[in-house]
């Protein structure tokens, strides 16, 4: 699909911060990319404050609706009782074709549970799984369930790994991208019965799986998917998350604590520089629900506007893929459809 016929609809009352980073962040991503759209979804008043220029700019359509999921709410209750809530229409928008993709900041169960209600599942995928990307020492690596399902049969995991192949394959036109399964050893018989069937039904699949591959694998950039079930997938990117702000923490005391070290700091500033834009969180924002019958992109909750920008981009990028056509597809060919 071109770019020029792609609206992607933005939940602008999600995350913390709302429409004071969501319409900033979309006007800029307009800015980039001249070809394609914008549906602001969320309290009319509220978007049109954040335009400066109190007029609607070009491929900017506003869509008001009366109600915000909170991050607090439960799932079935956004669900429910929210039926008129920035979110539900921005996914709405998805299920009309009205929009290509849905980017929200917002409550990620009441996401995950609107937007598998709306949109439903692709035939042959029994539930959706989150997938992020994740900087390498190789370039970049995608990691799936980061936590939407914490209990996955081998079947599960294996239906991830096709997602995530299908996603890699369309978006970075990568032909048979590599598929490692996350375990605690490289060895066949390391891991859980879980795992260990995961691997079995992995080797048949026709996928590239190049076997068990181990934590510090993630970011050495063994593989270009890494599959794991919901629960570990959340501890190891929180846990990676946690050890980035643990260093930039230290680097700061450290270059902090006397006038040589701050002096030294000015002198190594255009390399700590460069080392903070390589490893910028902010680069990978975006995370997509995989196996609904759109596109849905979950962007960080506390995500300021360069870093909503990029989950924008993800939205553009997996819209004029073609991706959700290949895995129906791909779903069809297994069998499993």
């Amino acid at each position: 699909m071109d770019a020029m016929d792609i609206a992607v609809a933005v939940d602008c009352m999600g995350g913390d911060h709302g429409p004071g980073v969501t319409v900033p962040a979309a006007l800029r991503f307009l800015q980039d990319h001249p070809e394609a759209s914008v549906i602001l979804v969320g309290s009319e008043s509220a978007i049109l404050a954040e335009l400066k220029s109190g007029k609607i700019p070009p491929r900017v359509r506003i869509l008001p609706a009366s109600e915000v999921v909170e991050m607090h709410d439960p799932p079935a209750a956004a669900l429910k009782n929210k039926k008129d809530s920035s979110m539900r229409v921005a996914i709405n928008l998805v299920k009309d074709g009205e929009a290509q993709a849905c980017v929200s900041a917002g409550n990620t169960g009441a996401l995950m549970a609107i937007s598998r209600f709306v949109l439903k599942m692709v035939p042959g995928i029994e539930r959706p799984a989150i997938i992020t990307i994740l900087p390498t020492l190789k370039g970049r690596t995608y990691m799936l369930d980061m936590g939407a399902n914490v209990d996955c049969s081998a079947e599960h995991l294996l239906q991830f790994a096709i997602m995530g192949s299908v996603l890699v394959s369309s978006v970075e036109k990568i032909e048979k991208p590599s598929v490692g399964l996350l375990n605690v050893g490289e060895e066949e018989i390391k891991g859980n019965e879980v795992v260990k069937r995961a691997a079995e039904l992995l080797k048949g699949s026709g996928l590239n799986f190049i076997g068990n591959v181990e934590g510090d694998d993630i970011f050495k950039g063994t593989a270009d998917i890494v599959v794991c079930d919901g629960f570990v997938g959340n501890v190891a990117l929180k846990t990676s998350e946690g050890l980035a702000h643990m260093l930039a923490t230290f680097l700061r005391e450290e270059y902090g604590k006397n006038l040589l070290t701050r002096l030294a700091g000015l002198v190594s500033l255009p390399v700590i520089n460069a080392f903070k834009h390589r490893v910028d969180p902010r680069r990978y924002n975006g995370a997509s629900l995989l196996g609904l019958k759109g596109i849905v992109i979950k962007s960080h909750g506390s995500a300021d506007v360069y870093s909503f920008q990029f989950a924008l981009q993800r939205a553009l990028d997996e819209a004029r893929s073609g991706m959700l056509n290949e895995l129906g597809k791909r779903m069809q060919a297994s069998g499993q459809a």
